[in-house]
């Protein structure tokens, strides 16, 4: 009787560590807009990194989704064997979750669609979602990519080149009179220059 007990209390314990486990449920979501990932286990924030989800014309689909095949070690066949480390499959299409060593790009779209993450980073989403099962877990994925600015909103224009037009005062050329030239007294004799009335008043 006490072996039975024994192995009542042991099979009780397993089912109860089993049930705890079940419970572990892992939550990954991507939000596109700010290029961000947080993971949740049971409800607990565990983990927040960048993220580089698809460039313009390679969008990474919005919604909720189930982990269908994990594969540690993967190379892209339709990306030049592209590798992609510790990848997380969440579509029929073949986006996934996976390491990528173009880590300068984080923050911001940059994949054919698939959701980037740095390798240690990777290794680490891919051991939780392994350990806790795909069943376990749920990638949700909103927002939208930002947009990058355009070359016309970017640049500026440039100022359109002024002519002035010319005073009164300036000559055919539109040279303006020198401040020396303006100020300089006319001549008193010669047939174009002004009448000298100080000269008259002389003369009487």
């Amino acid at each position: 009787m006490r072996r039975v007990g024994l192995l009542a209390a042991s099979l009780l314990g397993a089912l109860t560590l089993g049930a705890s486990w079940a419970r572990a449920d892992v939550l990954i979501t991507v939000d596109k807009t700010t290029q961000r990932m947080s993971v949740s286990v049971d409800g607990q924030p565990r983990y927040a990194w960048s993220v580089s989800t698809g460039k313009a014309g390679y969008e990474t689909p919005v919604g909720t989704f189930g982990p269908s095949r994990l594969v540690k070690d993967h190379a892209s066949k339709e990306w030049d064997n592209s590798p992609m480390p510790h990848s997380i499959f969440f579509t029929h299409r073949g986006h996934a979750i996976h390491g990528s060593n173009a880590t300068r790009s984080l923050g911001r779209p940059a994949s054919h669609g698939c959701v980037r993450l740095a390798p240690a980073n990777a290794a680490k989403l891919f051991a939780l979602v392994r350990s806790e099962g795909m069943r376990n877990t749920k990638i949700v994925i909103k927002g939208d990519e930002p947009r990058q600015p355009s070359a016309r909103t970017v640049k500026r224009e440039r100022p359109k080149a002024q002519y002035a037009e010319p005073s009164v005062g300036a000559d055919y050329s539109g040279r303006q009179p020198q401040r020396s030239e303006a100020l300089r007294p006319a001549q008193a004799y010669g047939y174009a220059s002004p009448l000298n009335t100080q000269a008259i008043f002389d003369w009487r």
